[in-house]
């Protein structure tokens, strides 16, 4: 029986605790950073403020300790936003160890750094601290097409678990796998992140055509060409083109871009509709659209490695406030043709 440390108590989080804790044969223990939010939990036996209508198993830990947390973990999940990840780690560097495993399942960039999250895992972990030696994780990747509503509903759902160590991938595979989530391994990490990362920069572009009335038509195109772009960058990064037309990528994408529990979509939406962007964050009271902080990160990223991005561009532009949603749409329409 393992012990798997779930850190982020949002909805995906709370939903991949809830399916760990529902499937049996670990013991199981949810984070949250809140105290108020963690004794909450553990009194009415459910997260009311980021998936309510689900009950949380009695089996299911709530800590809001480090230690008690991650202490005697053997499979430490994180589920943090990308812009947390970092501080996070360091919060809790003194109470992993060498030999835990180190599960990342945030979709992002660092901001600044540009890293990905298994990256920012690594190098965060491995810088010693004031009392203890750096260390060197195990790391994985988990992503893949998965609202955590239809997760922790018990819904199908399969997803990809990425990972330089086919043992490692092998063994999440096992323990995490059941009768409603089917996961598959690859070793592409890149490919996985930027997969999982740069799909919600097209879901707000997909949200923009939706909120501007455009079509389905307009949709398939942004979806499409979205999967191109993000490929293009992936690949440069040294991602593989197949990995992109995988669960992390085309998968991830579809749900993302038509799937009405997506806030990446909601934002664009929202955009196209004619509100502001400081508007639509506050309404999301609290939940995160990884996507806007993404943009930014994603177009710093291609410019470094000399990638065309151009739905990216007028996505950043339109969250930037320096360009309208239909001026951006007419921009992309009246780019010179080219060679498909």
């Amino acid at each position: 029986m393992s012990r798997i440390a779930i850190l982020g108590a949002g909805a995906w989080g709370t939903a991949l605790a809830l399916h760990l804790a529902n499937r049996g044969g670990h013991e199981v223990v949810l984070w949250t950073r809140s105290p108020a939010a963690a004794a909450a939990m553990r009194e009415r036996r459910e997260n009311a403020t980021y998936l309510p209508g689900f009950p949380l198993p009695r089996s299911l830990e709530i800590a809001s300790g480090p230690e008690a947390a991650v202490g005697s973990a053997e499979i430490v999940v994180a589920v943090v936003p990308s812009e947390h990840l970092r501080p996070t780690l360091e919060s809790f560097a003194a109470f992993l160890s060498e030999g835990q495993i180190i599960l990342s399942a945030t979709k992002g960039i660092e901001d600044g750094t540009l890293l990905r999250m298994s990256e920012v895992v690594g190098e965060t972990l491995a810088r010693p601290g004031l009392d203890k030696q750096g260390i060197n994780p195990a790391v994985g990747v988990l992503s893949g097409p998965s609202f955590a509503q239809e997760v922790a509903a018990g819904s199908p759902t399969a997803l990809t678990i990425a990972a330089a160590d086919g043992a490692l991938a092998a063994r999440i595979q096992r323990e995490f796998g059941g009768p409603a989530l089917r996961l598959y391994t690859n070793d592409d990490m890149v490919g996985v992140e930027l997969g999982g990362a740069l799909k919600n920069v097209i879901a707000i572009a997909a949200g923009v055509a939706a909120g501007l009335g455009l079509g389905h038509n307009a949709a398939a195109a942004l979806i499409t060409r979205g999967i191109a772009e993000t490929t293009r960058l992936a690949v440069a990064c040294g991602g593989r083109a197949e990995t992109l037309a995988g669960l992390s990528g085309v998968g991830d994408l579809v749900l993302t871009c038509t799937g009405a529990l997506s806030r990446n979509r909601l934002v664009g939406l929202e955009l196209g509709k004619g509100r502001g962007l400081e508007e639509i964050l506050a309404g999301l009271n609290g939940k995160v659209a990884e996507g806007v902080r993404t943009t930014f990160a994603a177009l710093a990223l291609a410019q470094r490695h000399g990638i065309e991005m151009p739905i990216t561009e007028r996505m950043a532009a339109i969250l930037a406030g320096r360009t309208s949603p239909i001026e951006a749409m007419r921009e992309l329409m009246a780019r010179p043709g080219r060679d498909e």
